[in-house]
C-alpha cells in the first residue's frame, strides 16, 4: 500500500498533517519519547519500590514521582529571562538533550551500586527542570508549523500518542522489568530522549520569530481601540514586564476564560497525584499482585484514552466547559470502585472508562492556548500553563505518601475519586453563576474551537 493509499484511509481531520513534510518527520521522534515516558510509569515506581528502606516505600515513591517533573515548575520561573525568547525547536531540544543525560545516568549508578535513595531522587529532579519549556516547545513548534484549522487535529495526535504510549510501554515494562529490570528501562526512556533532540534539530519551522504584541491584541472592542491608539500616540508599548519570569502568568490574567480553565486542570491533577501513589501500592499491598498487573491497569488506561483523543481531533466544533467538567466528574467516578473493595477486573474496566473520558482533555486545552494566545507570547504562556500544572501532580503525588499510610491506598484511590467529583460540582456551580453576570465580549478564536470554545 502506497503513502497515498495509507493516507486516504485516515479521518478527513488528519490527512493534511501526514501531507506535512516537517510534522511528518517529527510525529515519529516525539513518539519515541512518549514510549519512553510509557515504560517510566512503571519503572520509576517500581524502581523507587526496590531501592526504599523497609517501611518507606510509600515515602520514596511520593518523593521519585514528585522530582520527575516538580523541578520544571521552577525551571520556567528561574530560567523565563534567558529561554523566553529562545526558538520553539531549542527548547524542545535542550530539554530532550538534559533528560536524555540525567535519565541515562540512573542505570550506570545502579549497575555500580551507587543508586542511593537521594541520588535517585536528584537525577530525577535535574531530568525534568526544563519540562515546562519543553512541553511549551513541542506545541508551540506545532502551531508554527500548521495553520489554525489543523492545530486540534495535530494536538489530538500529540496527546493520543502520549496515551498509546501508557497503553505500550508500561505493557512493555511490566515484562521488561522482570527481566532486565526497571533501571534500564529507565535507560531506554534516556535513549528516547536521545532520539528526540537529534530529530528535532533537523525540524525547520516555517517563517521566522513574530513580531513582539502589545497589550492591545489582548482586548477587544473599544479597550482594543483605545489601546491601538494609545500605542499609535506613543502612549501604548509592548507588554511591560515580558522579560520577568512570571510574564505569562501576567498574560494569563488578561484571559479569564483561559484562567478558568487552567484552575480547573490544576486542581484535577492535583486530586490525580495520590491516586498515582496509591495505585502501586494497591497491587502489592491489597491485590497482591506485581509489575505486570500494574503495567496493565496503565495499558487500558491509555487504550481508553487512545479512543477519546483521536475521537476529539475529529470534532470541529466542541462545548468546551459542558465536556471539561464532565471529563472531571466521569475520571472521579472511575476511581471509586477502588474504595468498594471491587475486584481487580472490575476497577481494571473503570480505569479503561476513565482513560476513555479523560481522552478529549489535553488535545482541547492546548488548542484553546493556542487559539486564544498572540504568536510572540505562546511560548511564554504555554510555559506558565505548564509550571502552573507541574505544581499540582507532584504536590498531590508528595502528598500520597502520608495520606497512604493513615488511610491504606484503597482508601485513598476512593477519596482521590470523591474531591474529583466534588471538583467538577464546585466548578459547574461557579460556571453557572458566571454565565448569569453581564458578560464583557468574548475573545474569539479563528480555528476549530473559534466558536465551540465560548463559554
Amino acid at each position: 500500500m502506497t503513502p497515498a493509499q495509507t493516507t486516504r484511509l485516515l479521518p478527513q481531520a488528519y490527512r493534511p498533517l501526514f501531507a506535512h513534510a516537517g510534522f511528518k518527520r517529527l510525529l515519529p521522534a516525539l513518539a519515541a519519547s512518549d514510549l519512553g515516558d510509557g515504560m517510566s510509569v512503571v519503572a520509576v515506581a517500581w524502581l523507587a519500590i526496590e531501592i526504599a528502606p523497609p517501611g518507606r516505600s510509600g515515602l520514596l515513591l511520593g518523593a521519585a514521582l514528585a522530582a520527575y517533573a516538580l523541578p520544571g515548575a521552577l525551571g520556567a520561573l528561574l530560567f523565563g529571562r534567558l529561554l523566553r525568547r529562545l526558538p520553539a525547536a531549542r527548547l524542545l531540544a535542550a530539554d530532550s538533550r538534559i533528560r536524555a543525560v540525567l535519565l541515562g545516568c540512573v542505570p550506570l549508578a545502579w549497575a555500580t551500586g551507587l543508586l542511593h535513595p537521594v541520588l535517585y531522587v536528584a537525577l530525577l529532579a535535574g531530568s525534568s527542570v526544563l519540562h515546562a519549556w519543553g512541553n511549551a516547545g513541542r506545541y508551540s513548534l506545532v502551531a508554527q508549523m500548521l495553520p489554525p484549522e489543523q492545530r486540534l487535529a495535530a494536538n489530538a495526535l500529540l496527546s493520543s500518542s502520549v496515551s498509546a504510549s501508557i497503553v505500550i510501554g508500561p505493557a512493555l515494562a511490566g515484562f521488561l522489568a522482570a527481566v532486565v529490570g526497571p533501571a534500564w528501562l529507565i535507560g531506554l526512556d534516556a535513549l528516547s530522549f536521545a532520539v528526540l533532540a537529534v530529530q528535532v534539530g533537523r525540524v525547520r519551522a516555517p517563517g521566522g520569530e513574530p513580531e513582539p504584541e502589545t497589550k492591545s491584541q489582548w482586548r477587544t472592542g473599544p479597550e482594543a481601540e483605545a489601546g491601538a491608539e494609545a500605542g499609535a500616540n506613543g502612549q501604548g508599548g509592548a507588554v511591560t514586564g515580558s522579560d520577568r519570569p512570571t510574564a505569562g502568568l501576567q498574560l494569563l490574567r488578561k484571559q479569564p476564560e483561559l484562567l478558568g480553565v487552567l484552575a480547573l486542570t490544576w486542581f484535577f491533577n492535583f486530586l490525580y497525584g495520590p491516586a498515582e501513589v496509591a495505585l502501586p501500592l494497591h497491587v502489592t499491598d491489597d491485590l497482591h499482585a506485581g509489575a505486570g498487573l500494574l503495567g496493565l491497569y496503565w495499558a487500558l488506561f491509555g487504550a481508553g484514552a487512545v479512543l477519546g483523543g483521536l475521537a476529539a481531533g475529529a470534532l470541529r466544533r466542541f462545548p468546551l466547559w459542558p465536556v471539561t467538567l464532565g471529563i472531571v466528574a466521569g475520571w472521579g467516578f472511575a476511581l471509586v470502585p477502588f474504595g468498594l473493595g471491587a475486584s481487580a477486573p472490575v476497577t481494571l474496566a473503570c480505569f479503561t472508562l476513565g482513560g476513555l473520558i479523560y481522552g478529549p482533555f489535553t488535545a482541547l486545552s492546548y488548542t484553546l492556548f493556542q487559539e486564544r494566545t498572540p504568536a510572540a507570547w505562546l511560548t511564554t504562556v504555554l510555559a506558565a500553563r505548564s509550571a502552573a500544572l507541574l505544581t499540582a501532580g507532584p504536590v498531590g503525588t508528595a502528598l500520597g505518601g502520608p495520606l497512604i499510610a493513615l488511610m491504606g491506598p484503597r482508601g485513598v484511590l476512593a477519596a482521590s475519586g470523591i474531591a474529583t467529583v466534588a471538583l467538577a460540582a464546585v466548578g459547574a456551580a461557579v460556571r453557572i453563576r458566571s454565565t448569569r453576570r453581564p458578560a464583557s465580549r468574548p475573545v474569539h478564536g479563528s480555528g476549530p474551537c473559534g466558536d465551540a470554545a465560548r463559554p
